[in-house]
């Protein structure tokens, strides 16, 4: 009843491919993060300087 369309599965050059994406935008994420997280002291340090 709820069978529907199933797409045909995925080969392992994309399960490959899929997964070196998913691995590049959780380092774009976390490095992100990091900046977003070491900018006020960033910001305090050239502060303090000037």
């Amino acid at each position: 009843m709820f069978g529907g369309f199933q797409p045909p599965p995925a080969s392992q050059e994309e399960i490959l491919a899929a997964e070196a994406e998913a691995t590049f935008t959780l380092q774009r994420v976390a490095a992100a993060a990091a900046a977003l997280y070491l900018s006020p002291f960033v910001v305090d340090a050239v502060c303090k300087i000037f």
